[in-house]
C-alpha cells in the first residue's frame, strides 16, 4: 500500500489543536475496556506530530486531560496520567532525534508529582530543539486560562508595573497559558462531537473548524491531511472583504 504523502498544497496552517475525542466509544466497538482505547490513542499522538512535521505544521497542540476530566472516574484518571507518564519518559529519544520541542500548557499543581515531574523532564530535555512544538494541553480549561491571565494583569496594575491603559490584546495574549504560541489556525474535533469543549478560547478566536466522525484511534495521517486540504480551501477575511490570498 502506497504511503501518504505530504500534499502539495500552499496554505498551510502554522498552528493546529486538536480535541481527542472518541477513545472509549472506540474501546466499546471492541469489547474492550476504555483503557485500551487511550492506550491506542497516546500513541496516535505522536504518529500524528510526525504527520504535523511532514506538512509543515510549526506548532501542533494536544487537549489531553481537561479541567473538566476530573470528574472521569480515578482509575482511568491514574491510568491516563501513568500511560502518558511511561509514555514520554520512553520516547524522549524519539523527541530528541525528530528535533521536536515538547510544552505543556495546564495547571500542574493537581497533577501526580510523578507526571509533574516527567512535564519537567521532557521540556528540559527538548527546550532547545527547533523542529516541531508539541504542545500537550494537561489539566486545561478555557475559562480557567482567561480567569488566570485577568488575575495577573489585574495584579501587575495594583502593584503598579504597569498602567491600566496600557493593557491592550497583546498584554492579555502574553498573560496566557499558551504564550508565546500563535494563535490557532485550525481545530480538528475527532469523534462527530460538534463542539469546542473549553478548549483555548481566547486563542480561537478565528480558527477555522474541521470535525470528523472518524474516531480519534482511528485518526491516520491522511485524515490529518485531508484536515489541512479543508483549511486550505477556507477564506480566512478576519472581518474584511477582499480574499486575503
Amino acid at each position: 500500500m502506497a504511503q501518504n504523502k505530504p500534499l502539495e498544497i500552499v496554505h498551510i496552517p502554522n498552528h493546529i489543536a486538536i480535541i481527542m475525542d472518541g477513545n472509549g466509544r472506540w474501546a466499546k466497538r471492541r469489547l474492550l475496556p476504555r483503557t485500551a482505547g487511550h492506550r491506542v490513542g497516546a500513541k496516535n499522538i505522536f504518529a500524528i506530530a510526525d504527520a504535523a512535521i511532514e506538512n509543515k505544521v510549526k506548532v501542533l497542540s494536544i487537549f489531553a486531560f481537561s479541567t473538566e476530566n476530573w470528574n472521569r472516574p480515578q482509575d482511568e484518571i491514574d491510568f491516563l496520567f501513568g500511560y502518558l507518564e511511561s509514555e514520554f519518559n520512553k520516547r524522549l529519544p524519539e523527541l530528541m532525534a525528530k528535533d521536536i520541542r515538547i510544552i505543556f500548557s495546564g495547571f500542574p499543581d493537581p497533577l501526580p508529582l510523578s507526571t509533574q515531574a516527567v512535564i519537567k523532564e521532557a521540556m528540559a530535555k527538548t527546550k532547545d530543539n527547533q523542529g516541531l512544538v508539541l504542545n500537550i494541553c494537561l489539566n486545561y480549561g478555557g475559562r480557567k486560562d482567561i480567569v488566570q491571565a485577568a488575575k495577573k494583569i489585574a495584579s501587575e496594575v495594583q502593584m503598579g508595573k504597569i498602567n491600566v491603559d496600557e493593557v491592550d490584546e497583546n498584554t492579555f495574549k502574553a498573560a496566557l497559558l499558551t504564550d508565546p504560541l500563535p494563535d490557532v489556525d485550525l481545530l480538528i474535533r475527532t469523534s462527530g462531537e460538534m463542539r469546542i469543549s473549553n478548549f483555548m478560547l481566547y486563542q480561537m478566536a478565528y480558527a477555522e473548524f474541521y470535525f470528523t466522525n472518524t474516531l480519534w484511534p482511528d485518526f491516520k495521517k491522511g485524515d490529518f491531511q485531508k484536515a489541512i486540504l479543508a483549511y486550505n480551501k477556507r477564506d480566512r477575511r478576519y472581518g474584511g472583504i477582499k480574499n486575503e490570498r
